[in-house]
């Protein structure tokens, strides 16, 4: 059939085929978030399993987000130019051979690799599905179609703790914590074959030329910073990792360099570098790239109550419902409390946050080695934290985007998008070092909760200095 430009006309997608369409797309979204979570629960169990030490541990998950993060815009483009049909189902295919790499990893190395070529087959896979609800609906169906697809996310955010738990805990095939990985073989499957008649061929009319050079020395920057990050501190600091990190900001500020020279030409820079001259966006970028580093929380917290108190996977996962439910209802009090608070309201979820977590670091504290906390704090502690992220997730996501010039929002909007990955791999780079540091190499009862308690400390303060700047931000909206 004839290609589709984001400029037709969404009727001429009949209606049924559009929402099967829109939920094939939207398997796409929830698959990347899914298997970012889901690997919380499993890490005790690949430890056991593979023999993987704690930097390995760590970068099977910031290694995703780094990946996905630097390629999130990429993905988004690479749809423009060639049609988001065929990108997707291209990266749908390689999320699939990825998850079978990881599933039959035999090594921490080989994970490793299947996992940064997973997410970057989400970050090619997950933009074809927002991109594609312009050219799928009509005006007056496009606020219903942006719900679901946000919806569908917080979802996957949501289930992927429990699901991760329940799943290992049935043992299926006795495939332990390889299962959560080979689980996504037989949906890909579906989805592939189902998208093959059911998706439009949409494309940008006027699409971009991709900034290979920007992607190349993006990804080199993060790469310098985020690697030594984690195998520093548990291979004591030798001196290659040293020589990256003094590397990594010579090639981000080359990165800035090449944007702006690219602008300058006429050409379509990664990222635009007129948008760090609206007032009050860098402080707002700045408070983003603190905020996420929450992810850090449900690695360390999986840990901790499998490692120090014996909790089994699938109680392990659980356990995080709390955390889930206060996600579910946060944003359904957002429009009431965005009345009374404006440009306050992501600060308010930030503040719950940080009273969640500085409140599960006391009740941790006081709980004696190798026993379980109270229940009822702990309960109260996640929902504080899940109804805060649930606050502050898309209020701070606006509030940024609303500090764009003229004309700038939409590749703002995948700016952020990027550097709330960013954050969550610096957030289990940096505090999951903090925390492993802290724990020691026995990882007794005693070392892991005081570790965690640490942990969570360190998260608040976080969260805090994230409040301040989106607080001073803010009074830059246009």
């Amino acid at each position: 059939m004839n290609s589709l430009t984001t400029s037709s006309h969404a009727e001429h997608v009949p209606h049924p085929r559009r929402w099967l369409a829109f939920a094939v797309l939207l398997v796409g979204a929830f698959l990347p978030p899914l298997d970012f979570f889901i690997v919380n629960v499993a890490l005790p169990s690949i430890r056991t399993g593979l023999g993987a030490d704690p930097a390995e541990m760590q970068l099977v998950i910031s290694g995703y987000a780094a990946v996905y993060a630097v390629f999130l815009i990429t993905g988004g483009r690479q749809g423009d130019l060639y049609g988001r049909k065929r990108v997707f189902l291209a990266g749908l295919a390689g999320f699939g051979l990825s998850s079978l790499l990881c599933g039959v990893a035999p090594t921490p190395a080989m994970l490793i690799a299947g996992r940064l070529l997973q997410g970057l087959s989400a970050a090619i896979m997950a933009p074809q599905g927002l991109a594609s609800i312009q050219a799928l609906f009509p005006e007056r169906e496009r606020a219903r179609a942006l719900s679901m697809y946000g919806a569908t996310i917080g979802l996957a955010a949501i289930a992927a703790q429990a699901l991760g738990g329940l799943l290992i805990a049935a043992n299926v095939g006795d495939l332990q914590w390889r299962v959560i990985f080979l689980i996504n073989l037989p949906i890909v499957a579906l989805v592939f074959l189902g998208g093959i008649p059911l998706l439009p061929d949409t494309r940008s009319p006027h699409p971009a030329r991709l900034d290979r050079m920007g992607v190349l020395l993006c990804a080199l920057s993060l790469g310098l910073l985020v690697v030594p990050l984690v195998k520093g501190p548990e291979a004591g600091w030798p001196w290659w990792t040293c020589l990256m990190l003094l590397a990594s900001p010579g090639f981000a500020v080359a990165f800035w360099r090449y944007e702006r020279w690219l602008t300058e030409r006429g050409g379509t820079p990664l990222v635009a570098p007129q948008l760090a001259d609206a007032p009050g966006l860098v402080v707002g970028m700045t408070g983003v790239l603190f905020f996420y580093v929450v992810s850090a929380f449900f690695l360390t917290f999986s840990i901790y109550l499998q490692e120090a108190i014996g909790m089994s996977a699938s109680a392990t996962g659980l356990m995080f419902v709390p955390c889930g439910l206060g996600f579910l209802i946060g944003p359904l009090t957002t429009p009431a409390a965005a009345r009374r608070l404006g440009r306050w309201t992501p600060v308010l979820g930030m503040a719950l946050e940080v009273v969640g977590c500085l409140i599960l670091s006391a009740v941790v504290a006081s709980t004696p080695a190798a026993r379980a906390p109270a229940l009822a704090g702990v309960v109260i502690a996640l929902s504080l934290i899940g109804f805060g992220q649930g606050i502050a997730v898309p209020t701070l996501v606006r509030s940024v985007i609303d500090l764009a010039p003229a004309g700038g929002s939409g590749m703002l909007a995948g700016i952020v998008n990027s550097a709330l990955q960013i954050s969550a791999a610096l957030g289990v780079a940096v505090i999951g070092s903090v925390f492993f540091g802290l724990a020691g190499s026995r990882h007794t009862p005693s070392s892991l909760a005081h570790a965690f308690s640490w942990a969570m400390v360190y998260v608040a303060a976080s969260l805090t200095i994230a409040a301040l700047l989106v607080a001073r931000a803010s009074r830059y909206r246009r």
